[in-house]
């Protein structure tokens, strides 16, 4: 096996920021439900996915994370009003510098889970690890050139 298909062949490592009222509870179901999903993540539980820091999902990929996953309340349905919004917006953002500092967009996800949908937590899951495969092991941050 060539060093290429065995970079390839890597399991990559999630970071997986969870909501603890949706999210969590989504990924709760799942496990309970013996539905079967990729064990790449590290899942971190959060209050809200509004109190996820942008700067956590930067940290976590410089710490070594081929991707990040953080996942909320549907928007609409947040235990707290609106901490969903501002997840959102912010994390919105942070795809797009992550994308100008050189950082793959296929290794961030934001999504929204309920804690009734345990096949949906599934489905995020393996589009997640198949996109962090896609994008191979992160090798950190790198800095596009701009052309002016």
């Amino acid at each position: 096996m060539s060093d290429k298909q065995a970079v390839k062949n890597k399991e990559p490592n999630i970071v997986a920021f969870l909501c603890n009222w949706c999210s969590y509870a989504g990924a709760d179901l799942a496990g309970t439900s013996r539905v079967q999903y990729p064990a790449n993540l590290q899942v971190i539980r959060v209050m809200c996915s509004g109190r996820v820091n942008p700067l956590y999902v930067m940290n976590a990929l410089q710490q070594g994370a081929d991707g990040v996953l953080v996942s909320g309340c549907h928007p609409g349905d947040c235990h707290y009003m609106e901490g969903n919004y501002y997840a959102r917006r912010r994390l919105g953002m942070l795809k797009d510098l992550m994308e100008f500092v050189g950082v793959d967009p296929r290794r961030f996800h934001m999504s929204w889970v309920s804690a009734s949908e345990g096949h949906k937590w599934k489905e995020v899951v393996e589009k997640t690890v198949e996109d962090a495969k896609e994008a191979g092991p992160f090798e950190g941050f790198r800095r596009r050139q701009i052309d002016w």
